[in-house]
């Protein structure tokens, strides 16, 4: 009985192996054409993580020499001459070259290009909200103040990025039309705030104390 299992094991085993290799004559292209395509697109992806990086540090470079240059309209005009593979890189170049703009006496350009920014919906939100502050803030003594107090709440809103630096420009538009108290209870509140950086914090006790106010204590400096 035992040579005869045996027999019947090496016969089934033998069965087995000429299936095999029937299935892999009949079938064997398309684990082929499995295993290129995994290494195709493996190294597909890497060609393209390899040329992102690339382009990264291109653009980077050129920013880097553009910075360089002393002169700010110089500087602008180099910032400008630079082309970004991606929307964020062309919104963070435009939004250096404004900055560069308005250092040279071309406030107008830097707006409208801080302005470009802020209007391109296929930018992330903090950008758009970056881009519009910095406009409003090159236009304190152009825009009317009901316009710049409409855009600055609307940057204020509950949860948007750039809330307490938005607070903070409304404060000053409150002192600006006369209104020390409103101004005040908003610096009050911008320091009770969790989210107010250090630097804020300073910046609105200063501004409590300049209009002849105290600043209430800090919520870990109560009682």
């Amino acid at each position: 009985m035992s040579d005869t299992d045996s027999f019947i094991d090496e016969v089934t085993e033998e069965v087995r192996r000429d299936r095999m290799y029937l299935l892999l004559r009949r079938y064997g292209w398309i684990a082929a054409v499995v295993v290129i395509g995994v290494v195709g697109g493996a190294a597909y992806n890497e060609i393209r993580k390899s040329q992102a990086t690339a382009s990264a540090q291109e653009l980077g470079d050129d920013i880097i020499a553009a910075l360089a240059v002393n002169d700010a309209a110089d500087r602008a005009t180099n910032l400008a001459a630079i082309e970004a593979g991606s929307p964020g890189g062309q919104a963070v170049v435009e939004m250096l070259t404004s900055a560069a703009q308005a250092n040279s006496d071309q406030v107008a350009a830097a707006v409208d290009g801080l302005n470009k920014v802020a209007t391109n919906g296929d930018l992330p939100e903090i950008y758009r909200h970056i881009a519009t502050f910095k406009a409003l803030t090159l236009q304190t003594d152009t825009l009317p103040v009901a316009d710049r107090r409409q855009q600055f709440s609307a940057l204020a809103a509950p949860g948007a990025p750039l809330r307490l630096l938005a607070e903070e420009q409304l404060a000053l538009i409150d002192v600006s039309e006369g209104d020390a108290q409103a101004g005040i209870d908003r610096l009050q509140a911008i320091l009770q705030d969790s989210e107010a950086t250090t630097d804020l914090q300073q910046r609105a006790s200063q501004l409590i104390v300049a209009l002849g106010a105290t600043p209430e204590p800090l919520p870990g400096q109560q009682g």
